[in-house]
C-alpha cells in the first residue's frame, strides 16, 4: 500500500466523520441544541476522533511494517543475486586462468616436439659431429626434451582435472619443471652443434 493510498483512506475517514457529525446534528432538535451542555457534545465527538485517530495510527503502522518487510525482502534477494554474480564471476575467472595454463603449456609441448624433431632430423642428416662428447649431448638434449614434453601433457592432464567447477586453485604440477627441462634440452642440443 503506497502513502497516496493512505491518504485517501484518511480522507475516507474524516469526511466519513464530518458526515457523521453532520447526521447527528440534524437528527437533534434545534431546542435540544441549544440547551445542552457543550462539554457533553464535545466529548463523544472526542471519542470518535480519538478512535479514528487511533484506527489511522494503526493503518499507517501497518503499511510502514509491511513496507519494510518488503525493502528487507529486496535486501535479501540483492544479497543473493550479488552473491551468485560474484561466483559466477570467480567461476570465469578461474576458467580464464585455466585455459591461459592450458596454452602455455601446449606451446611448451610444441617448442620440445620441434626441438627433439630438430635434432634427431641434424643427427640424421650427420650435421652433429661424430665425437663421443657431441652424441651424448645430443642424447642427453634427446632425454630433456622428451622429458619436457612428457612434463607438459602431465600439467595439461592436471589443469584439465582441476578445471573451474571446483574451488580448487589450478593444480599445475610439473609445468616449471617443463619449461627448465625444455630450456636445459634445447641447450644440449645447441652444445652437441658445438663439439
Amino acid at each position: 500500500m503506497s502513502l497516496v493510498g493512505l491518504f485517501k483512506a484518511f480522507d475516507a475517514v474524516m469526511a466519513l466523520r464530518e458526515g457523521a457529525k453532520r447526521f447527528s446534528a440534524l437528527s437533534t432538535p434545534p431546542e435540544q441544541t441549544l440547551q445542552t451542555d457543550p462539554a457533553a457534545v464535545q466529548e463523544p465527538a472526542g471519542q470518535l476522533e480519538t478512535r479514528l485517530t487511533n484506527v489511522v495510527i494503526a493503518a499507517l503502522k501497518e503499511a510502514f511494517d509491511r513496507d519494510h518487510a518488503r525493502l528487507e525482502l529486496e535486501r535479501a534477494q540483492l544479497d543473493e543475486e550479488r552473491r551468485r554474480a560474484e561466483a559466477t564471476l570467480g567461476l570465469e575467472l578461474r576458467r580464464q586462468a585455466a585455459d591461459r595454463e592450458l596454452a602455455r603449456l601446449r606451446l611448451l609441448a610444441g617448442v620440445s616436439m620441434a626441438g627433439w624433431i630438430f635434432s634427431v632430423v641434424m643427427f640424421a642428416a650427420g650435421l652433429a659431429s661424430g665425437s663421443t662428447p657431441a652424441r651424448a649431448a645430443l642424447a642427453a638434449g634427446w632425454m630433456l626434451l622428451l622429458g619436457a614434453l612428457g612434463a607438459a601433457f602431465t600439467a595439461q592432464r592436471r589443469v584439465g582435472a582441476s578445471m573451474p567447477d571446483s574451488a580448487r586453485d589450478l593444480d599445475t604440477g610439473p609445468a616449471g619443471m617443463a619449461l627448465w627441462l625444455l630450456i636445459t634440452g634445447l641447450a644440449a642440443t645447441a652444445v652437441s652443434l658445438l663439439l
